[in-house]
């Protein structure tokens, strides 16, 4: 047993029958396949009841699992166990001179979980970190392991799973050699005048970009720009450097963030926000998170815009971030390139929840996708319609798990079926 029975924030308490903490890939079968209804718990880095299990299930948490991280030189892959956390995984790849293609903002959350929920860092041309994945070892309803790699049809189910497959005990992961990033920081970027051209200049102008805004005015308070020293390094003409170290979210310290100021440093201390020593704050915010195509980014800036003050009361800071269309059936990315506004709230669900609904009135001409870990209130039938892909997602997990053993209520309002 183990106390783990609350979500990184606080605001999700756990129903389920029991919380376990398997030691290995064999006990963890054993346990699935003696358990009736079954969630997997990883780093509780969600803010809705995706890992809910229910009364009467079963809560299984990875972080007992062995911290595998293994690197293969010479294919350039990483297998790595379904418990570890990026920042662990990273400092492992980079000693043996691999990295990454990207991090989150954050290095803290379990490489598993962040890949089975759509997570991503911000680029242009880079993909959500599922990408990244090229098999999948999992625990099915049964208690047997499967692995699903690429090359197989099931794969575009695999990694974006949402759990709802089985538990994941070990991802290979691609590599590519070790390199350097600078970042830097800027401020006071304008909405007025960003147009879709613009907006695609701004956001191409290095390997990562993020825009920060605490919509109390419009336009951005913050521009992080994070460049690899082995590509060009070209001007950021739009705004004007920081003349000291910022924090996203005003007020809070800037020691706990990331080298700034153009310092060169090892990919895994500059691609995330926040530095992996810093724990980050627990229970002390709500995070939403809605993916569109990056086409509509400026019309959809503009539409947040108009409800700014409505927005700005319950706000702590809104991340706008790029990512590259990939080929996962659930990923909010999946099929087209992508804009995500990402927005992180006061940790008061009762008065965040009328402003979600609210601005997800505002982007729903877009075709916004929710991200699947954070909080938001579209309903079931609506996010059928933005994955045209459902139903072979559904037939997968069919497949694995043919009486719906980790299916919880969550996944079956969700996804249906």
């Amino acid at each position: 047993m183990t106390d783990m029975v609350t979500n990184w924030a606080g605001n999700i308490t756990y129903a389920a029958k029991e919380v376990l903490r398997p030691d290995s890939p064999e006990a963890l079968g054993a346990l699935v396949a003696g358990s009736a209804k079954v969630r997997v718990l990883g780093s509780g880095h969600s803010f809705n009841e995706i890992a809910e299990p229910g009364a009467d299930g079963v809560l299984l948490s990875v972080a007992g699992l062995p911290s595998t991280v293994d690197v293969d030189t010479a294919a350039r892959t990483v297998r790595v166990g379904g418990g570890v956390r990026y920042a662990e995984l990273a400092r492992a790849v980079h000693a043996h001179g691999f990295a990454l293609p990207n991090m989150a903002s954050l290095p803290h959350i379990s490489v598993a979980g962040s890949v089975a929920t759509g997570t991503h860092g911000s680029g242009v041309g880079n993909g959500p970190l599922g990408s990244a994945v090229r098999e999948v070892e999992l625990v099915v309803a049964d208690g047997s392991a499967v692995t699903i790699g690429r090359g197989d049809e099931r794969f575009g189910g695999a990694v974006t799973s949402l759990g709802a497959l089985g538990a994941v005990t070990a991802l290979t992961l691609d590599l590519e050699p070790t390199y350097d990033v600078e970042q830097r920081v800027f401020t006071e970027l304008p909405l007025e005048g960003l147009d879709r051209a613009a907006f695609e200049t701004v956001m191409s102008a290095a390997y990562s970009v993020s825009l920060f805004t605490d919509w109390r005015a419009p336009g951005f308070r913050q521009v992080w720009v994070k460049r690899r020293t082995d590509q060009p390094l070209g001007d950021f003409p739009w705004a004007e450097p920081a003349s000291e170290k910022q924090h996203p979210v005003p007020g809070m310290p800037a020691v706990n963030c990331t080298e700034q100021f153009g310092v060169p440093g090892p990919w895994h201390e500059r691609l995330p926000h926040f530095r992996a020593e810093f724990t980050p704050s627990s229970g002390e915010e709500l995070q939403s998170e809605y993916l569109l195509p990056r086409a509509h980014a400026v019309e959809a800036l503009t539409a947040v815009d108009g409800i700014r003050e409505e927005i700005a009361g319950v706000l702590q800071i809104c991340e706008v971030r790029t990512v590259a269309a990939d080929e996962q059936w659930l990923s909010p990315s999946y099929g087209r390139d992508t804009v995500a506004l990402h927005f992180t709230w006061i940790a008061d669900t009762a008065a965040v929840l009328p402003v979600v609904r609210r601005l997800e009135e505002a982007l729903e001409a877009f075709a916004a996708r929710p991200h699947w870990g954070k909080v938001f209130t579209t309903s079931g039938a609506a996010l059928r319609g933005l994955y045209p892909r459902l139903d072979a997602f559904r037939a997968l997990a069919s497949e694995l798990d043919a009486e719906g053993k980790f299916a919880n209520a969550f996944v079956r309002e969700t996804l249906g079926g």
